[in-house]
């Protein structure tokens, strides 16, 4: 091994601290080439995109449609409850043999809607809607039991 002049650190070890650096930075002799940018100009459609058969929305909070989510969930026979996230409004489930999440997102108030409201989805793992027969399957028993499991819970409040 060879000292650097004035330094501890041998030129092996610097050598292989650069090679190291230059293989997690991400080196390129090439510039990555840039996507090119397409507008639509078609005119915007004044018809509201039809809901998939993998979801429904819920008149209720997020917290509350979440909290109930996961407390049917738990409750129904042949779901696997493989985990959830909050902060996501997400549950990981397994049910009929397929694995999916159970999604809560809050809706805007609109003039059509002036109350809180939530839609349930089904997504694949990668977060494309699902709308396999077991996903709808499980979305309608969701729904049959939600408003009981919300209302219970908005009561516990008082």
């Amino acid at each position: 091994m060879h000292r650097i002049p004035g330094t501890t650190i041998s030129t092996g070890i610097c050598l292989a601290c650069l090679a190291a650096a230059m293989s997690l930075a991400g080196c390129r002799s090439t510039p990555p080439q840039a996507e090119p940018v397409v507008l639509d100009t078609s005119p915007a459609s004044p018809e509201k995109p039809a809901k998939s058969r993998g979801e429904f929305t819920v008149p209720a909070s997020t917290l509350d449609t979440w909290n109930a989510v996961g407390q049917v969930l738990v409750r129904l026979d042949g779901v696997t409850y493989e985990g959830r996230a909050q902060m996501l409004g997400l549950y990981a489930v397994q049910y009929r043999g397929e694995r999916f999440l159970i999604l809560t997102r809050g809706l805007v108030v609109t003039a059509e809607r002036q109350t809180l409201a939530t839609e349930v989805s089904a997504r694949l793992l990668d977060g494309k809607p699902h709308g396999s027969d077991a996903a709808v399957e499980l979305l309608g028993l969701l729904q049959r039991r939600l408003p009981g499991e919300i209302a219970r819970i908005t009561a516990s409040k008082r």
